[in-house]
């Protein structure tokens, strides 16, 4: 079975707020993206509002026919607005407003008990719940501990503009920990920085779901949401055909 796409669908937010416009609308911006094969939807309600917003989320959810995968900060605020959506799936992952995207993964380390609450909340109104988490097998440990059916590996600081390949050891160990976490009965995510070349790497891994924004965000500037949604599809099933 190949790995599922999730559609990050946040940088057309971005495009609209940047000119307080109405247009683009990420709502039809989903509705395209499943047309084009997308398995999930993926939106980042930031505590900022600095692209998708509140009005977003809840539409998304009445027009969504895939899956929600809602990314949200493990703050009350956030918790609180996730358990009146109750989106199919909430990710949570750390944020920094200065940053200008997901710098790096939850340090469950040092937030274990916090975590263990706000996870607990959210699956008490049927939430699936799964954590952002840099590719560290003690991380993977907490978060089985914590009782999350799901984790997102980090793969941003392995396919950064900067970097042209992925070394051997390393890519072992990613290997490794998502045979780790799947041991564990965790399904396995990854994301962040992935685009249509790099995700062939990802593709061959036995990961459940990659969710991907930016880069076809980007590509459908060219060539169209629709297209660039299939094409990162294709991509993807490309590994395992």
């Amino acid at each position: 079975m190949s790995v599922l796409l999730g559609v990050n669908i946040d940088h057309i937010a971005t495009l609209r707020n940047v000119r307080g416009t109405s247009y683009p609308d990420p709502v039809q911006g989903a509705f395209i993206a499943e047309q084009a094969g997308a398995d999930t939807i993926t939106v980042h309600l930031r505590e900022d509002r600095r692209h998708i917003t509140d009005r977003d989320v809840f539409l998304l959810k009445k027009i969504i026919q895939t899956n929600m995968n809602l990314e949200i900060a493990p703050t009350e605020e956030m918790i609180s607005v996730a358990c009146k959506l109750k989106p199919d799936f909430c990710c949570l992952v750390p944020e920094n407003r200065c940053e200008i995207t997901t710098e790096s993964g939850l340090d469950l380390l040092s937030n274990r008990d916090r975590l263990f609450v706000v996870v607990s909340q959210l699956k008490s109104v049927g939430i699936d719940v799964s954590l952002f988490l840099d590719i560290d097998k003690e991380q993977i440990s907490i978060a089985r501990d914590l009782g999350v059916s799901c984790i997102e590996l980090h793969t941003g600081p392995y396919v950064s503009d900067h970097r042209s390949v992925i070394s051997i050891p390393e890519f072992e160990y990613i290997k490794e920990c998502v045979e780790y976490a799947i041991s564990c009965g965790l399904r396995v995510n990854a994301g962040h920085g992935l685009n249509y070349r790099n995700v062939k790497l990802f593709s061959g891994l036995s990961l459940y779901m990659l969710h991907i924004g930016h880069a076809i965000i980007a590509r459908s500037v060219f060539y169209g949401l629709f297209s660039a949604v299939q094409d990162m599809k294709n991509v993807i099933q490309s590994v395992r055909s």
